[in-house]
């Protein structure tokens, strides 16, 4: 029965993953529900910040902020969302492969590019495929701090300002429901006014205010824009981690279903092993007595 004490062993084994990709589910879904209510709160504040970057605005068209403007230069910035642990699925894989889309398609036009990595997988890859890394954040927990993530994000802000880079883009996978996450390569800067004002609209804020702010409409805008691309960068933080979680929970499940599958397969093997050992047995009894 050496065959059967193997089949045993495995058996054993599997049962022991099962239970812990099991836990790994409920885990995933408990953190899954806290980072859904965190991306949900912060939505108010951008929107609140967009509408009144945007009426300020129209209110002041003679001055126009550095992030709404475009240079010349021949570089791009990426920051890059991706998570710290694996074991969810395909997520960073396909926000990967989109940002390795955009980085051939600016590099065959003649541009370079640089990067912000927010999640050691994300660092790793960049690395690997000998991206220009000016800063990186990782480590950020089940609570992403905007403290922890102003830092390596204003490298590529100042950037931007100096006119070192002609263009921003915001790389995360953004969360639509529990079994569907889309991996998101939009445009942070230059900021397009005409963009603004269509999302304002599409908030619901069919009006403007006339705001008493001090001490001028040009420190305020220059404030608040930048209090604006922060609120992005987080909400992409925040949508990703939602993300990250329901991925992980999905697999989490899929593997505790196969690890079910693979034990049943093994009982199974186990089983006719154990009854062809029996048989086996049985026959030579009965030849044995035969032969007396």
């Amino acid at each position: 029965m050496a065959a059967g004490k193997e089949i045993r062993g495995k058996i054993k084994s599997v049962e022991n993953t099962k239970k812990i990709t099991k836990a790994m589910e409920m885990v995933a879904a408990s953190k899954m529900r806290k980072a859904q209510d965190r991306m949900r709160a912060a939505r108010p504040y951008s929107e609140k910040i967009r509408n009144i970057a945007t009426n300020l605005g129209k209110a002041n068209p003679e001055y126009t902020h550095a992030f709404m403007k475009g240079n010349e230069a021949k570089s791009a910035g990426f920051i890059v969302v991706t998570t710290d642990k694996g074991l969810c699925g395909g997520m960073n894989t396909n926000i990967l492969r989109n940002v390795t889309g955009k980085l051939r398609e600016l590099q065959t036009a003649g541009v370079s590019s640089q990067a912000v990595a927010i999640g050691n997988k994300g660092l790793g890859f960049l690395n690997r495929v000998g991206a220009k890394v000016v800063s990186h954040a990782t480590q950020l927990g089940d609570t992403p701090h905007l403290d922890k993530l102003i830092g390596p994000v204003k490298v590529l802000l100042d950037a931007y300002v100096k006119g070192e880079v002609n263009a921003v883009y915001l790389c995360y996978t953004k969360f639509i429901n529990t079994m569907k996450q889309e991996p998101v390569v939009q445009q942070l800067l230059p900021l397009s006014a005409a963009d603004m004002e269509a999302q304002t609209q599409a908030s619901g804020t069919q009006h403007g205010w006339d705001y008493i702010y001090e001490p001028d409409a040009q420190s305020v805008i220059d404030d608040l824009l930048t209090r604006y691309v922060e609120a992005l960068v987080y909400q992409a933080v925040a949508e990703n981690m939602a993300s990250e979680q329901s991925a992980r929970m999905v697999a989490m499940k899929a593997a505790t279903d196969n690890a079910g599958s693979v034990i049943g397969e093994l009982k199974l093997v186990y089983n006719k092993t154990r009854q062809a050992a029996i048989t086996k047995e049985l026959s030579e009894i009965v030849a044995g007595a035969a032969a007396v």
